[in-house]
């Protein structure tokens, strides 16, 4: 027993442990809790041991938990921190220097804590300087140094104006004096240049002195240098200048660092190059000779951009770039690197360097950076501004001359990397800090350590302690055994034998519970630790208490047979919140004032009153009855001491408070205003109700009128004659019942015969009036009680009838507008039936109720084809009508017939006829109970059997959206066809009022189906908000055949919605059957209900208040099937639309796929979707328009969804006839339903009103609208894709006024339409509504390129993700060192780069010969999508030539430099690299289209051209498609740019020195297609061509400007229609006029515009695959604008020289063969190919030939052509005698024996990079983009020249570098690429051909 007493209480602490870990968040002490004294105290800020003997619970812990779980203080160890200032001088204002206080602090850190200090900084208006100037001094530089030599005092003059204090120095520089930089032959070695100094990297001219006129003297000696390449060695300079003492930088003053040049720069890797052989790393130490002369230059690399940055910032020298406008954006890009920097353009000849200077010290000043330099690896900076907001690097804005504040957070890190911060080196957890702006010498030095203790009482153990048995040492109150024993004592022998008695505990018979093992000294180890755990595995964690079956109540876990709850939640099964915020009536009052607050909830006292109380202990009003109907009887009783209540002890337990007043307030100042007559003597009083004003009255406050309306008294003198007539009726009775045998029976008879005794029985409303809220409103129906008074002997039938706004004067504007009479309505339609209810009744997917269904059809059917026009009744339903007297447990059928609303007195008489025969044809009703409604009136009747006192009326309400504020029905009890009673209260008026809700609360359905495996219901509570705020709503389920307790458990409460929560979920736990249930094969629907109601701060409830959730044993599959096996239609139907019907499991939804078979037309498939409670939906299948021929084909289903099976019919046939028309219509047309075009002027429905969309997820839409006056069978709800053409939109058909789109893509644009449809056909459709889904993680980045600088430097980029499901707005590149297995050998480095348009990283200093693992991930507004990732060793990779030192536009990185390093990363604008920098990239995935976008980059020696194509990212991105016309032509649209024309091209020369010439072209995304309203144009290609301005004249004012767009629409093959956009002028546009010709030249056609409302015309004498240059221009009064260009193309799969061409407008057919694929080039030599392509797709016959064509793109040679035979899948043709540099375009076209077919046609240019001399406009840029909407019907092909032949205006050695990425691509863009590279001298000549096709 002693061992099961220790083992309990190590339970017990054990406990103890767990319960305080899921208490706290984060308890970081509790990883030390098996560990010594001293881990417990480096585990963390806070962490304690108690080291007491006796202490039962862990002993480390937060020191507030050791003490609270009864440590001795005296025992408690803990570990304190210190902060000391050891040195704080005040800031002296009057001193011309920069200033820090405090200067010294000492920290000390516990791991895991923070510490903030308070900084305060000072920067001098005039303080010290150190100018330095360094400038380029090569031959370009020239003029710049002779005017710098003229400057001297002017530089004097203006380094006084900055500063009182300086100094200045001067450095020249050019660059590495080794081939190819320099020029090496001797004599360029000692002069390069006329009157130059020989070449050499950097020299210390002039160091920083105070001698100004010394200065200029030196300077004036200076003579020019030069060298070979453009860029220059600066970056050489910079840092020499930066780490030399010689240069003469002083402690205390400004470093200002002025670099002059007008040249790019060299920068690292660009010293590794194949003449110079591989330099080391530059090693950042000066080597100056005593010339100042840089030595090293030729034997280690340039330094990097991150190594600048660090050298300068250690050296606090702030650089000033002043350059010329040719590099300027080299150096732009640059700066952003830089923490402070500012750039300067000079001059040409620099006469500008002193206002430069001038202006960036301004600047300098304005900004302030701060850092903390030389931070241990273990801690974590944070800077503070005196709001104690967190500031970005470089942001803080303190003037000169004042006191700056700032905090510096200081963090200690808990672990580095993984390991424990005090088991790292100790220069990482230890160092002196300085913190300081960047351009300050004085800094605030932290010596900052993290504490690492240890405990004294480890030192002094007390050996072979007694408390451990002599097996162990004490030490600090904690057992440490000898090997061999274990235990909390040192008891337990581990070598000696364990007995399972050991492992049994109290009361138990099992060894381990019987979950475990019984190992040494009698210790458990459980089978599963998941689920048990305790010293003997006692304790499964799924055994903890629960609510509604909900384990420790979701806001816990269990642990050791107890709940652990989370924070804010405590109780045996954390039911119980801590928070009273849920207790919190409408006016902050704890349960109203009334009841106590337990668990989270209210427990409100028994008021004795009758009132009902809120969960909230608020007085809580039914909907059905309302405020008045609670108070009626309090007012009564205490205003007037009448009625039930009027008995004191009764009246006294009202919460009702009464004031008698004269006058009453208005309705909408109070709560509500109430009416009655008061029964005990029919006087009518009025009162109104509100709440107390003073919060400690609980009770309500009814103002009641003093006056009241009684009856006039009756007359006295009547009383005599009333007895006197009273006592001859009972005589008269007696003798009928003496005398008369047949009296006996029909006594009733004889009582119906006296007038003065039918009042003997009555019936009537039992109430005048109620006041409904709609918001409150769970039914569209009121169950209003009639009663009947009197003999309840024998049966009464009351008809009545309702009418819905009877508050509406005749003169209303609604009443005016008169409904149409043959407007098809729905009538609903309801009678008892015959029979009792079962509750396989109310599943209508139940066989019983099916087959009742069924026969209800048929018999109604027969009865109503009386009616004309009438339809078959449909949505047949069965409930139970409650309050039926005897009838209760008969079945109620509602159904609803369509019919004319004419037909309506009809309807009720045929009905009332029926019922009252007992039979519908064979349908058996009851007798004396009907109802029939329109919308607007209803009538009905019924029945009160022998003994029934009270039955309910199912009164319509009619509620619609359109409602009025406040409106009335009136409920009128008509007569008594059958019994005696007459009418007592004959009117009931209904008052509805329509509040404007804050939000309106709903279930999303309206009813849920769960399987009993599900475990539990999450049953979601959706809220539209109108107006934000908090709000509540209360949830309650209620028993349906379902039992609470044993089928599920009941949950009711109160839901509270923050501001912008939208939804809310509550879960219901679903029981498993009982052992009894589970054996009944014919097992019950069990169902439950859910309801909404009492919501609070201005809400309501919305369309679906109540949801029916039934639970189903095994959910049963849905069958989909063809509706018919045969489906026949016309070749005049303009579509086919095939019916798949689905029954059983329609709740859920469900998916079929279908698709076409043996057939000759169609191939065709898609996925059929049905919505929950969907059951009908159709294929629509179009037609290509004329091309049907009759024809017969299947249609079949396949892969159904998890939940769902194809039926028997699983294929139909489809037949297409000649006849007229399809059997369906025609006879519908025979009887003048339906016109040729499927409706009547009469019959059609009016469209939809109010249609809203509202994006309810990432891939869902909700819809909803009001329905349109009529009948409407259904909705069709069309929606598409944003600027796709709407033929293309999906079709759902939903039988409710909304709809829910699913599986839509995510954050894409959405374009909706509804109709309505009867039997007439379609109505027409709502205006178009828009709506956006909302956004999703994004998909992972399309692929991973590396382009490799060196063994350790690499250029890393990737492609947008194909699924950005929203706007990107990051990405985090990861990179970790790994083994060969694929294990990581280092730590991971992070890089988060915020600039979505980044997407490009350059790493540096990676480790050589080490593989690395790269990961790259997108983040958006929902989060981080998955990542992409690519493996590479970069010593494996080719390294790079020199390249042409163009800064790339992407963040960098020093993979050696510390975390300080990687806070911080900057960019630049635009991505520029030189041509052979770029290599062929490694890339991960096998799709190099991923993304949607097509670059194209041209770079050549001081320019660049770049052309990019975004296709979009739909499904239709191909760059390659057909249209299928009508007689099978395909039409494409066809563009040739050409960027760069030789001599003789009839293009415009706009190129002009130093311009830039830019066209714009894009393929739009969908979503951003905004505009285009007209049809006709929404398949069309956009051309934007922004012109090159005129740069001698400007237009005169009042001429029109270009139109600012072209849009071309195929209408044809020789059909075209153009638009454009009108241009801006200033004076009215008069018309227009349209140009166009053949682009090879021919006659010139003109089209005049006279009326300038008009922007397009249409064009039909054009010739297939030819194309045409269109012009347009505007004219005004002025004159004539300037014309906007445009070439199109339409290609028609015919030949213009066959005799099958057809004629300008005439209509086509053909039968040759398609166009061959794509053709691909292969280079064999600098002047010959291989060209390949593939057999035409449809060959439509054998292929007899090839004809190939090939000429100069440009006129410069005849054409030659070559015939190639053979019918292979692929055909190839060698081309000999090409020359190099020139454009060739190449047709390929197929024969048959019907003739050719169209042309496949490529372009192509094999590129030579031979060197060649730079043009004088060499510093020119070309950008074009073109802009395409793609579209199903038109497809876009850019063939792009580039033409590489002599032009004046371009420098030879262009290349062309072509990078293709796409989405979704159905065909590739083949690329194949042939280098020869050839080393010859000093030069390296690259030939490469791309090519596209």
């Amino acid at each position: 027993m002693g061992s099961w007493s220790l083992r309990f209480l190590a339970g017990l602490g054990l406990l103890a442990v767990l319960l305080t870990c899921c208490s706290s968040e984060v308890n970081s002490c509790l990883t030390a809790r098996s560990g010594t004294c001293s881990d417990c105290l480096q585990a963390g800020v806070g962490c304690a041991y108690c080291s007491e003997e006796d202490f039962g619970f862990p002993r480390c812990d937060l020191h507030e938990k050791i003490l609270a779980h009864g440590c001795n203080a005296a025992y408690v160890i803990k570990a304190t921190s210190k902060q000391t200032i050891v040195q704080n001088e005040a800031i002296n204002m009057n001193l011309q220097r920069s200033q820090v206080s405090p200067q010294e602090v000492r920290m000390t850190f516990l791991p895991g804590e923070t510490r903030e200090l308070d900084v305060n900084v000072f920067a001098p208006t005039k303080g010290p300087l150190d100018l330095y100037i360094l400038m380029d001094f090569s031959n370009s530089m020239k003029d710049d140094l002779d005017n710098l030599k003229k400057m001297g005092n002017k530089l004097a003059t203006v380094v006084q104006e900055i500063s009182s204090d300086y100094t200045i120095g001067f450095g020249k520089f050019v660059d590495k004096v080794i081939e190819p930089q320099t020029d090496m032959r001797p004599d360029k070695l000692k002069q390069p240049w006329p009157d130059s100094d020989s070449p050499f990297s950097f020299k210390n001219v002039i160091p920083l002195i105070k001698d100004v006129n010394s200065f200029t003297a030196k300077l004036q000696k200076e003579r020019i240098s030069g060298n070979l390449d453009a860029p220059e060695g600066g970056f050489d300079a910079i840092l020499q200048a930066a780490v030399c003492k010689e240069i003469g930088w002083r402690e205390g003053s400004t470093h200002l660092l002025v670099f002059s040049t007008e040249s790019a720069f060299h920068y690292e890797a660009d010293g590794a190059n194949v003449l110079a052989g591989i330099l080391p790393r530059n090693d950042e130490a000066c080597h100056l000779d005593e010339n100042g002369v840089y030595i090293q230059a030729t034997k280690q690399d340039y330094p990097s951009i991150p190594t600048l940055v660090r050298v300068l910032g250690n050296h606090n020298i702030i650089p000033i770039f002043a350059v010329t406008n040719h590099s300027y954006m080299y150096y732009l890009k640059l700066k952003e690197y830089f923490p402070i920097a500012e750039i300067g353009v000079l001059q040409e000849d620099s006469s500008n360097i002193l206002e430069i200077m001038r202006d960036a010290f301004v600047s300098i000043q304005s900004k302030m950076s701060i850092r903390a330099e030389n931070r241990p690896k273990a801690f974590g900076a944070q800077f503070l501004d005196s709001s104690n907001k967190e500031v970005r690097y470089g942001a803080f804005n303190f003037k000169p001359g004042e006191i700056g504040k700032f905090k510096v957070k200081l963090t200690a890190q808990q672990k580095h990397g993984e390991q424990p911060v005090c088991k790292v080196d100790p220069g990482d957890k230890e160092g002196t800090i300085k913190v300081k702006p960047t351009t300050f010498d004085s800094a605030v030095n932290v010596k900052a350590s993290i504490l690492c203790e240890t405990c004294d009482c480890e030192k002094t153990p007390t050996l072979k302690a007694k408390r451990c048995n002599g097996k162990g040492n004490l030490v600090c109150g904690k057992c440490l055994c000898d090997d061999g024993w274990a235990g909390a004592f040192c008891n337990c022998s581990k070598t000696s034998g364990s007995t399972k008695d050991q492992c049994i505990g109290p009361g138990m018979t099992e060894s381990c519970s019987g979950r475990g093992d019984c190992q040494a000294c009698g210790t458990c180890v459980c089978y599963n630790p998941d689920q048990y755990e305790g010293p003997y595995c006692q304790y499964d964690k799924t055994q903890c208490q629960r609510v509604a079956g909900i384990l420790c109540n979701d806001r816990g876990s269990c642990v050791m047979g107890r709940c652990a709850c989370s924070e804010g939640w405590k109780g045996n099964a954390c039911e119980c919140s801590k928070s009273n915020e849920t207790c919190l009536d409408n006016k902050g009052k704890i349960c109203g004032g009334r009841g106590k607050c337990v668990c989270g909830s209210c427990q409100c006292p028994d008021t004795g009153s009758g009132i009902a109380l809120s969960p909230t202990c608020e007085p809580n009003f039914e909907f059905l009855r309302g405020v008045c109907e609670e108070t009626r009887k309090c007012v009564q009783c205490k205003a007037w001491k009448t009625g039930e209540k009027k008995d004191e002890a009764k009246c006294k337990d009202c919460l009702v408070e009464v004031i008698m007043v004269d006058e009453l307030k208005e309705r909408e100042e109070v709560l509500d205003s109430c009416r009655f007559v008061d029964e005990d003597n029919d006087c009518t009083y009025e009162y109104t109700v509100e709440t107390s004003k003073d919060p400690t009255n609980t009770k309500l406050l009814a103002e009641v009128l003093k006056k009241r309306d009684c009856p006039a008294a009756s007359l006295l003198w009547l009383l005599p004659l009333i007895l006197f007539l009273l006592l001859l009726l009972a005589l008269l009775l007696l003798c009928c019942w003496k005398y008369c045998a047949c009296c006996a029976s029909c006594w009733q008879n004889c009582l119906a015969l006296l007038p003065c005794c039918r009042g003997g029985r009555m019936v009537g409303f039992k109430e005048d009036e109620y006041l409904l809220h709609q918001s409150q409103l769970t039914s569209n129906h009121l169950n209003t009680p009639m009663v009947r008074t009197g003999p309840p002997k024998g049966t009464d039938v009351v008809r009545w009838k309702v009418k819905d706004n009877v508050h509406r004067v005749p003169s209303h504007p609604r009443e005016l507008m008169q409904p149409n009479p043959d407007e098809m309505i729905q009538f609903p339609i309801s009678l008892r039936l015959n029979r009792l209810f079962s509750e396989n009744l109310s599943r209508p997917e139940s066989k019983d109720a099916e087959q009742l269904r069924q026969e209800v059809a048929d018999n109604l059917n027969e009865v109503y084809k009386q009616i004309p026009e009438a339809q078959k009744v449909q949505q047949t339903l069965f409930r139970l009508q409650k309050n039926a007297g005897k009838r209760g447990n008969y079945t109620i059928m509602d159904t609803v017939l369509s019919a004319p609303r004419r037909a309506y007195p009809d309807i009720v008489k045929l009905t009332e006829k029926n019922v009252q025969s007992g039979n519908f044809g064979d349908l058996k009703v009851v007798p004396g109970y009907y109802t029939v409604a329109t919308d607007r009136e209803a009538a009905g009747a019924v029945e009160f059997q022998e003994d029934v006192e009270m039955v309910d009326v199912h009164v319509p309400l009619f509620v619609k959206d359109d409602d009025d504020d406040k409106k009335q029905l009136k409920v009128e009890a008509r007569d008594v066809p059958l019994g005696i009673a007459t009418i007592a209260k004959r009117f009931v008026n209904i008052t509805i009022i329509k509040e404007h809700a804050t939000s309106i609360f709903s279930f999303l359905q309206p009813k849920y189906t769960y399987s009993r495996k599900d475990g539990v219901a999450h049953i979601p509570i959706s809220r539209e908000i109108i107006e934000d705020g908090r709000t509540q709503v209360t949830y309650n389920t209620q028993d349906l055949s379902a039992k609470n307790k044993k089928d599920y458990m009941s949950v009711q409460g109160d839901l509270s919605y923050a501001p912008g929560e939208t939804e809310k979920i509550v879960p219901v736990r679903l029981l498993e059957l009982s052992e009894k249930d589970g054996f009944l094969e014919d097992k019950p629907i069990k169902q439950f209900v859910m309801d909404l109601s009492n919501p609070r701060q201005g809400a309501k409830l919305g369309r679906y208040p109540r949801t029916t959730v039934t639970i189903a044993d095994t959910q049963e599959p849905s069958v989909m099937m063809f509706k018919k096996g045969n489906q026949n239609f016309s070749t005049l139907d303009q579509t086919y639309p095939i019916p798949v019907v689905r029954s059983r499991n329609e709740d859920s939804p469900a998916t079929v796929k279908w698709r076409t078979k043996k057939s000759q037309r169609f191939d065709l498939s898609g996925s059929l979707k049905f919505a929950p409670g969907e059951t009908e939906k159709n294929i629509v299948i179009e037609p290509f328009p004329g091309s049907v021929q009759p024809e017969t084909f299947q249609l079949e289903l396949y892969d159904p969804s998890t939940n769902a099976v194809v039926g028997e019919r699983k294929n139909t046939v489809v037949n297409i006839t000649e006849e007229p028309r399809s059997p369906e219509i025609a006879q519908m047309q025979s009887k003048g339903y339906v016109s040729p075009r499927g409706t009547t002027p009469g019959g059609r429905l009016l469209p939809p009103g109010n249609l809203k969309a509202k994006a309810t997820g990432p891939r869902n839409i909700r819809l909803n609208w009001d329905p349109p006056p009529g009948n409407p069978v259904g909705y069709k709800v069309k929606y598409w894709i944003y600027g796709d053409p709407e033929k293309d939109a999906k079709v759902l058909d939903v039988r409710t006024p909304q709809a829910e789109l699913t599986n839509l893509l995510p954050f894409c644009d959405y374009e909706t339409r509804v109709c309505a449809y009867n039997s007439m056909g379609d109505g027409p459709d709502t205006n178009i509504v828009s709506c956006q889904t909302l956004e999703d993680a994004p998909g992972e980045p399309g692929r991973l390129a590396f382009n490799v600088i060196s063994p350790t430097v690499t250029q890393l980029s990737w492609a947008e993700p194909a699924e950005t499901n929203g706007d990107i707005t990051a990405y985090e590149v990861i990179y970790t060192p790994i083994d060969d297995e694929m294990k990581p050998v280092g730590g991971a480095k992070k890089v988060k780069i915020d600039n979505p348009k980044k997407r490009m990283l350059l790493i540096e200093n990676l480790q050589s010969a080490q593989t690395y693992q790269y990961k790259v991930r997108a983040q958006n507004s929902v989060g981080w999508g998955p990542c992409r990732d690519a493996t590479i060793n970069l010593a494996s990779q080719p390294s790079r030539p020199m390249s042409i030192p163009i800064i790339p536009d992407i963040p960098i990185v020093d993979a050696e430099a510390g975390d300080e390093y990687d806070s911080y990363l900057m960019y630049s604008n635009d991505v520029l690299k030189s041509p052979t920098s770029s290599k062929t990239p490694s890339v991960s995935g096998d799709d190099y289209m991923s993304n949607g976008r097509w670059e194209q980059n041209f770079l050549f020696p001081g320019g660049s051209t770049t052309r990019n194509l975004s296709a979009s990212s739909s499904p239709m991105s191909t760059l390659s498609s057909n249209y299928k016309g009508g007689a099978g032509g395909s039409f494409t649209t066809e563009m040739h740019t050409t960027y760069m024309t030789g001599p003789g091209s009839p293009r415009r020369r706009d190129m002009i020195g130093g311009g830039i010439h830019t066209t714009e072209v894009l393929m739009r995304k969908r979503s951003e297609n905004r505009g285009y309203t007209d049809e006709n144009i929404r398949d069309s290609i956009v051309i934007g061509d922004d012109k090159f301005p005129d740069l001698n004249a400007r237009l005169s004012p009042g001429v029109p400007d270009t139109p600012s767009r072209l849009v071309f629409s195929a209408l044809g093959p020789t059909a075209l229609k153009v638009s454009w956009q009108e241009p801006h002028c200033e004076k009215d546009v008069l018309g227009y006029c349209v140009l166009y010709q053949l682009l090879n030249g021919g006659e010139t056609k003109r089209l005049n515009v006279t009326n300038p409302a008009e922007n397009s015309v249409v064009i039909h004498d054009l010739l297939p695959n030819h194309s045409y240059l269109f012009k347009v221009k505007a004219q005004s009064q002025e004159g004539w604008g300037p014309e906007r260009e445009g070439v199109i193309t339409i290609e028609s799969a015919v030949d213009p020289k066959s005799p099958l061409s057809p004629m300008p407008g005439s209509p086509f057919t053909l039968s040759t063969p398609s166009a061959p694929g794509p053709l691909v080039f292969t280079a064999l030599s600098p002047d010959s190919l291989q060209l390949t392509w593939e057999k035409p797709r449809k060959p439509n016959g054998d292929i007899l030939s090839y004809r190939v064509t090939c000429e100069q793109l440009h006129d410069g040679g005849d054409m030659r052509s070559f015939n190639v035979s053979g019918n292979n899948a692929e055909t190839s043709l060698t081309v000999p005698n090409l020359t190099e540099n020139v454009p060739y375009k190449f047709k390929v076209q197929a024969q048959t024996t019907q003739g050719f077919g169209p042309e496949r046609e490529g372009i192509i240019t094999i590129e030579s990079q031979d060197g060649g001399a730079l043009s004088q406009y060499n510093s020119q840029s070309v950008t074009r983009r073109d802009v395409f909407q793609m579209s199903p019907e038109m497809t876009t092909r850019t063939n792009v020249s580039h033409t590489m032949i002599n032009d004046p205006y371009f420098s030879d050695g262009m290349m062309m570098t072509q990078f293709t990425e796409t989405g979704s691509m159905v065909s590739r863009q083949v690329t194949r690429e042939v280098v020869q590279r050839n080393v010859t001298g000093a030069s390296t000549v690259t030939k490469r051909m791309f090519y596209e096709s």
